[in-house]
């Protein structure tokens, strides 16, 4: 993900409030601080398709705006 990141590829890492602080420590650790960290909702694992499928939609919104900001 680094390397697509210094090459100028969007990337964003999608976690989940606990995880927020080690994925800012990750992204800087390796060299791509200001790497876009889109929220969903905790938790992720043992849940149902349905569930997955709203923390989907609840980051939908945030990912077309990050989109959008890189296309321009």
């Amino acid at each position: 993900m680094s390397e697509l990141r210094k090459r100028g590829v969007l990337v964003a890492l999608i976690c989940t409030e606990p995880f927020l602080k080690l994925g800012k420590a990750q992204a800087k650790a390796f060299g791509i601080a200001d790497l876009p960290l889109v929220l969903i909702p905790h938790p992720l694992g043992g849940i149902t398709i349905d569930q997955v499928q709203g923390r989907a939609e609840h980051a939908l919104p945030e990912i077309a705006r990050l989109i959008k900001e890189h296309a321009k």
